[in-house]
């Protein structure tokens, strides 16, 4: 249900059945969010002060950052309204004259190097050339100076080698269409850089490592679309709508039918960014989603989030994902920072008469039936069902670079309905989603660098080493809402094995059973994660957590024990249904040969894993 503190029209069950939502209750989101930082504004609306932790640039560049981050918000909304939005033009002009005007006493950073000023320059530069005919062609000449000055700063300065380049791509296009000072070479660089980091099935990697995640969507495909509609170049706008259209064919299933999206990677706090992409496609012509299922997915995962409490009752968006929970957030998070949500408005570009507002919703591919997905480039399978609304991605690819220092990349599975255990107390455990050597001490080992061996189908593989000279290789095989982990574990003698399943966290402890090679953990909604040792497990248990995890203050992680490390098969469940381990254990047979793993499904389904 949407909080009554939400000002939003009554649903429209007839043009959106499943939703209720339309462009009306987009627009509504957005008016109520830019009203609600105006609190926290400098006199001359150069900086937005919100409160909450700072992050590692200081409260200055914080109080950019909410100039930059809900003005992108207000030019969508500006720029949708065809300019009649008199009262944001005037208050966003207001703040680029005293952001760049020294004397203010609000005045924004210059640019330096890898700094981040050059993040929050980039939606500043976006922002204008969307509103160009009701904000920029009406400043003042002495403010376009300024502001073209203050963006200047951009040339010749060095930024990170990732998605930071096409910072500057953006930015110093938008200063070559008003005649201010650029580089060619320096557009061009960023754009030749992601050639470099693009991997194929649609997906980049956000710099050279294997970093998949949301940056592929929200920032890798957005900014050089919205470049082509600064620079108007056709080639690579081809180019770039067939890759955005690819894409979109499996990221579409990366969201539960509740809306939900996978809990996976960095920047979580910035949430319903993630439709950025889906309104993209239909901006850029390059989407394989009709016009109704794409409103249809991005008012999903809005009003999913509208009905969890964000926004919070004082209209702010917290450093969180429902609530407050910072360590989902990184050290350059700041009380700003979540505001790159504004780019889920995105789709406000399209007028009020496209098909994406006017046509009915249409059902998703997980509304009607099962869904299973590989990419193979990334090493990441994504399997959902449709009677829960779930979906899971078993991850044998991303690893944000080796050694992995971040629980939302490490774990071998991500969902929609679950999050790990991030909270610095409960990651060294590192017990959810994780096969783990323990050494005598105790000592369990981290997954290291992801090496992927296979992806496609139903099934993907991968490797890693601990670190002490063991090799640990993973085979997943999904069916439905199971799936089963194959691990082969190859000179780590003198340790004992452990495995975690889905963290399952809940406001109050979730219930646990154990019992014959099988662990649970059930909330009192139902949702129930479960370990099933099939093969070369002779233990179980349940560990507890306390405020370590997104989704509430109380977490319970099914676990499975071995003596000794070798060929280990197990069942893994997440499911809104009832579960039965004890019955699956029986239904579901394993026959072992030297060189494959043959498992049998209920019902007779059939999956043959090659050994390594």
């Amino acid at each position: 249900m949407i909080p009554p503190y939400l000002p939003l029209p009554p649903s429209d069950r007839v043009l959106s059945p499943r939703t209720g939502w339309t462009r009306a209750h987009w627009e509504s989101l957005a008016d109520h969010l830019l009203e609600s930082v105006t609190p926290y504004a400098s006199p001359g609306r150069a900086q937005y002060r919100l409160p909450g932790r700072a992050s590692w640039s200081g409260v200055v560049l914080d109080g950019l950052e909410g100039f930059a981050r809900t003005f992108l918000a207000a030019a969508f909304r500006i720029a949708g309204a065809g300019g009649d939005m008199p009262h944001l033009v005037e208050r966003y002009a207001r703040g680029l004259a005293a952001g760049t005007d020294p004397s203010s006493g609000e005045s924004w950073p210059v640019l330096t190097d890898c700094s981040q000023q050059m993040v929050e320059a980039a939606s500043i530069a976006i922002g204008l050339h969307e509103t160009r005919p009701w904000l920029w062609d009406r400043l003042d000449d002495g403010v376009r100076e300024r502001v073209v000055d203050w963006l200047g700063g951009f040339v010749g300065k060095r930024t990170w080698d990732n998605n930071w380049m096409l910072f500057q791509t953006v930015t110093e296009e938008f200063l070559k269409s008003v005649g201010g000072p650029y580089e060619q070479r320096e557009i061009d660089r960023g754009l030749e850089r992601i050639e470099d980091w693009y991997v194929g099935d649609g997906w980049y990697t956000d710099g050279g490592s294997r970093n998949f995640d949301y940056y592929c969507g929200w920032a890798l495909h957005l900014y050089p679309v919205l470049w082509t509609r600064m620079s108007g170049d056709a080639e690579r706008a081809g180019v770039y709508a067939g890759r955005l259209r690819e894409f979109l064919q499996t990221y579409q299933h990366f969201f539960g039918s509740d809306g939900a999206p996978i809990h996976q990677g960095r920047s979580l706090t910035y949430r319903f960014a993630a439709v950025a992409p889906v309104w993209l496609g239909a901006l850029a012509d390059a989407t394989p989603l009709s016009p109704g299922q794409t409103r249809k997915l991005a008012s999903s995962v809005v009003r999913h989030f509208a009905e969890r409490g964000v926004p919070s009752p004082d209209g702010l968006l917290s450093l969180g994902w429902y609530e407050r929970f910072l360590p989902s957030t990184q050290a350059y998070s700041g009380p700003a920072s979540p505001y790159w949500a504004s780019k889920a408005f995105l789709g406000l570009l399209l007028p009020p008469d496209h098909p994406v507002w006017t046509e009915r919703e249409q059902p998703l591919p997980l509304d009607e039936h099962d869904v299973t997905a590989a990419i193979p480039a990334t090493g990441l399978l994504l399997h959902g069902t449709r009677h829960d609304g779930i979906v899971r991605l078993l991850n044998h690819g991303s690893d944000h670079g080796a050694p992995p220092d971040d629980p939302h990349y490490a774990k071998l599975a991500y969902s929609t309905r679950t999050g790990p255990e991030a909270a610095e107390h409960a990651w060294p455990r590192t017990l959810d989603n994780h096969l783990a050597l323990l050494a005598p001490d105790g000592v369990p080992s981290r997954r290291t660098a992801i090496r992927p061996l296979s992806c496609g189908g139903a099934t993907a593989a991968s490797s890693y080493e601990t670190g002490t000279g063991a090799v640990i290789t993973t085979t997943s095989a999904a069916y439905g809402p199971w799936e089963v982990r194959m691990h082969e574990i190859t000179d780590g003698q003198g340790c004992a094995v452990r495995e975690g399943g889905y963290a399952l966290a809940d406001a109050d402890p979730p219930a646990t059973v154990t019992g014959q090679g099988w662990a649970l953990a059930r909330r009192a909604d139902g949702l129930t994660s479960a370990l099933i040792g099939l093969h070369g497990w002779d233990g179980v248990s349940v560990a507890r957590e306390v405020e370590s995890n997104a989704f509430g203050p109380h977490s319970a992680i099914p676990c499975l024990h071995a003596g000794t490390p070798g060929l280990h098969v197990s069942l893994v469940v997440l499911s809104g249904d009832e579960v039965h381990p004890g019955a699956l254990r029986e239904a579901v047979t394993v026959r072992v040969s030297d060189d494959a793993v043959a498992v049998t499904f209920p019902g007779g389904t059939s999956v043959t894993l090659p050994r390594p």
